[in-house]
């Protein structure tokens, strides 16, 4: 299976083998049953949008396996606070940088990156369109924790509307025949394009406003922040701010082989009470970050195969 300059711009781009693929090679490199070397690569980090976990994981993939970052972590430290388009960014980053890494605010920003180069290109996030590296490390945890990707029971907590960490791993799930079970507010249901698009797969799914009707029935609660920064209505977002909080006084009657899931950051939907029961996973969870995108890294500039 050949990733050489293939772009990673939305999980709807790969097959269920490439996926596969994708994660028994972050597992091969974690076990250091390979040990690629990218000794001479340099990534280009572009970075127009805050980020901690995705931004310091690149970075440290590059690192670990010996290439070198250069790139900048806001649009004002670029030149696009003078106007430089995406596309004539690019143009320049492509001289310096072997692959590109991006996070633009704008939905489609990655594609329109693409686009206009030849080097490989991987989106970090575009607005609240998709993050495919955060779908792949979130099925490596899945697939670590669980034992398997098939037949699962997941629950989706929160923002739905506006999350891309949801929109991608909810494609990427369909793939794998699980049962998915939406819990949200009216305002933050799951836009009516992947309700669509899971009857179009005949997959199976529920929607609810509260996440004890089904904490006790799942294998993954994958929780996630009220966006604040997505809400064109300021009012809006006070509204819904506080409208979950998962706690260890709900997990009495979990299943045991219950897994809870966060991107990060979190603000208040997970209490920290629940950083010490076993169900916890999101920071391990942030940490299988290295070994996918060192994978991807390493797929796309050709070093695997």
């Amino acid at each position: 299976m050949n990733f050489k300059n293939k772009d990673i711009i939305s999980i709807k781009d790969f097959s269920k083998e490439e996926i596969i693929h994708i994660l028994e090679t972050a597992k091969k490199i974690e076990s250091r049953k390979a040990k690629p070397s990218l000794r001479g690569k340099i990534m280009g980090s572009l970075f127009f949008e805050p980020s901690t976990r995705t931004k310091l994981s690149f970075e440290s993939a590059m690192k670990r396996l010996g290439g070198r970052v250069i790139g900048f972590d806001s649009a004002e430290a670029s030149s696009a606070k003078k106007g430089e388009t995406i596309h004539d960014t690019i143009k320049m980053v492509e001289i310096y940088a072997d692959v590109i890494v991006i996070r633009h605010p704008l939905e489609g920003s990655a594609r329109v990156a693409a686009e206009a180069t030849e080097k490989p290109v991987i989106n970090a996030g575009d607005g609240a369109n998709q993050h495919p590296t955060q779908t792949l490390l979130d099925l490596y945890s899945i697939k670590k924790t669980q034992g398997r990707l098939t037949g699962l029971n997941v629950a989706l907590v929160g923002d739905l509307k506006y999350g891309r960490t949801v929109h991608s791993l909810l494609m990427a799930l369909s793939h794998f025949n699980c049962r998915i079970f939406f819990v949200s507010t009216e305002s933050l249901r799951i836009p009516k394009t992947y309700l669509d698009f899971l009857a179009s797969k005949n997959i199976s799914y529920s929607e609810h406003e509260n996440p004890e009707e089904i904490i006790d029935k799942v294998d993954v609660l994958y929780a996630t922040r009220i966006q604040r920064e997505r809400f064109p209505d300021e009012a809006e977002y006070e509204k819904v701010k506080n409208a979950y909080v998962i706690k260890s006084s709900m997990l009495s009657n979990v299943r045991k082989n219950l897994k809870i899931m966060h991107p990060l950051p979190r603000v208040n939907e997970i209490d920290m009470s629940v950083d010490k029961t076993p169900y916890a996973y999101y920071f391990k969870q942030a940490a299988m970050g290295i070994p996918v995108r060192q994978a991807l890294l390493c797929l796309t500039l050709g070093v695997l195969k």
